[in-house]
């Protein structure tokens, strides 16, 4: 009986080549986004599950709430809470610390052998490694990171430092970390790396006791409560039955015991446990970190996606019910059951989604090569893998019965005597078929109009937001970063080689660029007649050329800022410090950093960080033991390629053990809104595939619907219709779907972008004639495709279609 259903089904198949391609291409492009998505869900949550009693490890992070200037979480800790934690909250079973370093030069101090600088040094303490267990090559674990100056190596940086060693040889051996000073470890362990998913990418782990001198913990900033960094991170393993929830309470009175209120009694500091399963879709190391939002909407689209490829499906089979009617008919005289009947369609339905799946794989190659830039570093798909095998067992079957059940039940439902004279039901007024299936393509057509709404006033806003004056000339501005805490006179003496260049117009030192995501806030006190008045700002280190360099406008006194007493401001912090004028400003003095400083110029306001945010009031300080980052304006009319060669040429020769590279200020600043050209590209690509998809229906349906109208078209014509009546006639249904599937479409395509909008401060208003575009668009494709399918059936000869009535 099996062979039997699939020797009919197969035959059917290829009976109906041009329903078959429709049905094919539509599922395999579903079926491989939904494939592709998958995997990429599952990898993104796979990130250090694998660790013993993971569901009670957790990160302790910071809030601080700066008023009107927002919130803003934080992953690091202040150092004190590391000391006191187990003691003062209850349900802590264990503590572990990470001090992270940045940009840190590894050298064997006995060879003189320089290696390149690393990201993946950290500082640990030794319960670390009690949260996060390692299989140990070599060394005593609990012992191993107890000394200062003491260092655990892993199975990746034996083989990098020390060559066809074993693990056990290098016990002992010396390496010299250069960070604020130099560093000299003796290798106490040696750990395997991790072969699972994970963001813990350290592969040297110096001992936390490390930092002691008076100079080191002030530089570290470890012994304040005021004092956080992301670079200091906590995590904490509760005890059995503790919720995270009690935990977030009981640091309430250890805020209060250890740091100030504010003036209304509340505390601009809190703490929260963040489990360790969401730290891969927060602030994490590296740069594996992954957007849920962005991930939440890969699902929604691939979701949305094969729902329209399984809607066309069921639409185009409704539609061509009435055509195996006497097919039915027949079986059923002959004694076929209903059961029999649902099991042959379904059969059907399997045969074309089991094809579409194998289609499937080779488009799932395909896209993977076209959105490489939009995956996971480090991701791969493994068909073999239990959950694969699994998705390709259980979704086809899945897939078969939410769309075939339906058609199934309407084509054997049919009464034999009735379905061997061709008609489908009783006369009726309402018919369910027809009913669902214009609700069906009401629902493909409204998908489609709000994905283009959709991609059109996000590329919109972001062609609008990329084309606005910053304030400051981000043309031909290349910059590189410093080697940390590098030696001033080093640095001045780079800044000098550049302005001896003919390519160079200015250069100059600063702590970060003149636009960047990084945020450096304080507080200073502004005399307000004889009290003082506090307010927020955004402070930048900068030299005495970096406004000429940024070419950032001067609107009062000088920009020749070479003195730690001395500061510029912008107009911004002019208005909210309450000067009269930015004239009035110059000389006053105001309390910042603990000491009183005099504003000296006053720049025009610029934007600093995204057009997402207002402008702040911002503070130029001169610290030239801090600056982080060369910056070199060019002359005009420059070969920029040669010139960003020749700037890493004359940096190597001060910096000769460091890795330069140059980039372009302009280039950072688009990549301020990377993820939202990510979402607006997925978007753009989904929107394709949803109207592609609804064009393959509405074009079967079409020609199904056209064919059962060939004698009312040809009896109209008879008398005396013309050609446009006629098209009129057969487009105005497709219009009102249309119609109505634009209302629809509407109020989630707005409601997504009035929210996504609010957040720019810069911003377009809702460009309503975008949506009327839209809309107007898909109905000209509509009519495109009926229209064809009208003219063909219009041109045929009345005599022949008639001949039979």
């Amino acid at each position: 009986m099996l062979k039997n259903y699939f020797k009919i089904a197969f035959r059917n198949i290829l009976r109906n080549k041009l329903r078959t391609a429709i049905h094919i291409l539509g599922l395999s492009i579903g079926i491989a986004i939904s494939f592709l998505i998958f995997n990429v869900v599952t990898h993104s949550y796979s990130f250090d599950k694998f660790h013993p009693d993971v569901d009670r490890i957790y990160r302790v992070n910071t809030l601080t709430d700066y008023g009107d200037g927002g919130s803003y979480p934080n992953s690091g800790t202040p150092g004190p809470l590391y000391d006191v934690i187990k003691e003062e909250i209850p349900g802590i079973e264990e503590k572990g610390k990470l001090y992270t370093m940045y940009n840190t030069l590894v050298a064997l101090p006995n060879t003189n052998k320089v290696f390149d600088r690393s990201n993946e040094v950290t500082f640990a303490d030794p319960d670390f490694f009690k949260i996060f267990p390692r299989k140990w090559l070599s060394g005593n674990p609990e012992t191993a990171l107890l000394q200062p100056e003491s260092v655990v190596i892993s199975e990746a940086s034996l083989h990098k430092y020390f060559p066809g060693s074993e693990a056990s040889d290098v016990l002992g051996q010396e390496l010299m970390f250069v960070d604020t000073d130099s560093i000299y470890a003796k290798v106490t362990g040696v750990i395997a790396d991790y072969q699972e998913n994970t963001d813990f990418i350290f592969k040297d782990f110096i001992s936390l006791s490390t930092i002691r001198t008076e100079e080191q913990i002030n530089w570290y900033g470890i012994h304040e409560w005021n004092s956080v960094t992301s670079s200091s991170q906590l995590f904490v393993k509760l005890s059995k039955g503790v919720s995270p929830q009690s935990v977030d309470e009981a640091f309430t009175p250890l805020i209060a015991k250890n740091m100030e209120a504010e003036e209304n009694g509340e505390y601009a500091t809190s703490f929260f446990t963040e489990p360790l399963s969401e730290m891969h879709f927060g602030q994490t190391y590296g740069s594996k970190s992954v957007s849920k939002t962005f991930l939440n909407g890969l699902v929604f689209i691939g979701l949305i996606i094969l729902v329209l490829a399984t809607l066309n499906f069921v639409n185009l089979e409704t539609a061509q019910a009435i055509s195996r009617s006497k097919e039915v008919g027949i079986r059923k005289t002959i004694g076929g059951t209903r059961i029999q009947l649902i099991s042959q369609f379904l059969t059907e339905t399997f045969l074309i989604i089991l094809v579409s799946s194998i289609l499937a794989l080779g488009l799932v190659e395909g896209l993977k090569l076209l959105f490489k830039t939009y995956l996971p570093q480090d991701f791969s798909i493994e068909y073999f893998s239990l959950f694969n095998i699994l998705f390709y067992t259980a979704f086809p079957v899945l897939l078969t019965l939410i769309s075939g059940i339906y058609p199934a039940l309407i084509l054997s439902n049919y009464d034999p005597q009735r379905a061997l004279k061709g008609e489908m039901v009783k006369n009726r007024k309402f018919s369910l078929g027809v009913f669902l299936r214009k609700n069906l393509t009401i629902i493909q057509l409204s998908s489609s109009i709000a994905f283009i709404i959709l991609v059109l006033v996000l590329n919109y806003q972001l062609k609008f937001v990329t084309s606005q004056p910053l304030g400051f000339d981000k043309e031909a501005v290349l910059y590189a970063q410093l080697p940390f805490m590098s030696d001033p006179d080093k640095m001045v003496q780079l800044q000098d080689r550049y302005n001896q260049e003919g390519i160079v117009k200015s250069a100059s030192l600063s702590g970060s660029l003149a636009s960047s995501t990084s945020l450096w806030t304080s507080v200073v006190r502004v005399p307000v007649d004889t009290t003082f008045e506090e307010l927020s700002i955004q402070v930048m280190n900068v030299d005495s050329a970096f406004v000429k360099v940024n070419g950032i406008p001067l609107l009062a006194g000088t920009d020749g800022i070479d003195r730690e007493e001395e500061i510029l401001v912008n107009e911004q912090f002019v208005k909210e410090a309450g000067f009269a004028s930015v004239e009035e400003a110059i000389g006053s003095e105001i309390g910042y950093s603990e000491k009183q400083v005099k504003i000296i110029g006053v720049v025009a306001d610029f934007h600093s960080r995204t057009l997402r945010e207002k402008i702040r009031p911002l503070l130029f300080t001169y610290n030239p033991e801090y600056f982080q980052t060369v910056n070199v304006k060019l002359n005009s009319d420059q070969n920029l390629a040669a010139a960003k060669e020749r700037l890493e040429q004359i940096y190597l020769t001060i910096y000769p053990y460091e890795t330069a590279s140059f980039n372009f200020l302009d280039t950072q600043i688009d990549r301020f809104y990377q993820e939202d050209v990510k979402i607006k590209n997925v978007l753009g690509f989904a929107c394709g595939l949803a109207i592609l998809i609804s064009c393959l229906g509405l074009f079967g349906l079409s020609s199904f619907t056209i064919a059962q109208r060939t004698k009312e078209i040809s009896i109209r014509k008879v008398l005396g219709a013309t050609l446009n009546q006629i098209l009129f006639l057969i487009s105005k249904e497709y219009m009102i779907l249309v119609g109505v599937s634009f209302l629809i479409a509407v109020f989630p395509a707005y409601y997504f972008l009035n929210d996504w909008l609010n957040g720019f401060n810069t911003r377009v208003e809702m460009p309503y004639l975008i949506f009327i575009a839209a809309g107007l668009g898909v109905m000209a494709i509509c009519l495109l495709i009926v229209g064809i399918h009208s003219f063909v059936a219009s041109q045929s000869n009345p005599a022949k279609v008639l001949k039979s009535e």
